[in-house]
């Protein structure tokens, strides 16, 4: 299940939407902007209903954190990977680290952030459900809730400009 950013299929709405987070004075975090650059599966068929934001640090132009997210409730997902584990369920909803990706030393604060000041925010939520459903929209249409058969790496894939700087800083 690849996850494609939102910019790179509505890149004017992205650029007005995007939320970012100015950190000023805070122990855990380095001061700056960490912008949440949205993800969105584009596996045909899917209906995941999940989130990923690379959290863009300002500072590095890195992503120094990779959070998913699901708005639907840990049944619902139990049911979408056809797996009756809960903590697997709890995982699938989060928001979680995303694990298996590089987190910078800092990621469970900014985690930590995400889960109790953005997501708390209704409009904002409402928003990247309308993110989703307009992303999935570009793919095709959706299947009904069935059981996932195949589990498929969760890496986002890099846009063009990461690949660039990635190579700009190797070199």
């Amino acid at each position: 299940m690849p996850f494609v950013p939102f910019h790179d299929t509505f890149p004017d709405l992205a650029e007005r939407e995007t939320r970012t987070l100015t950190i000023l004075d805070d122990a855990k975090l380095p001061a700056g902007d960490y912008a949440l650059i949205e993800l969105y599966c584009d596996e045909p068929g899917c209906d995941c209903r999940r989130v990923f934001f690379w959290v863009l640090s300002s500072q590095t132009s890195e992503v120094v954190a990779i959070i998913a997210y699901g708005w639907e409730t840990p049944h619902f997902y139990a049911q979408w990977m056809g797996d009756n584990d809960p903590q697997m369920a709890r995982a699938l909803k989060g928001p979680i680290l995303n694990p298996g990706s590089p987190q910078a030393t800092f990621a469970p604060a900014l985690l930590d952030i995400v889960q109790n000041v953005v997501l708390q925010d209704e409009r904002y939520v409402a928003r990247l459900k309308t993110h989703y459903a307009m992303f999935r929209e570009t793919i095709g249409p959706k299947r009904k809730v069935q059981p996932r058969h195949q589990k498929k790496s969760h890496r986002p894939r890099l846009t063009n400009a990461q690949k660039r700087q990635r190579r700009r800083q190797r070199s």
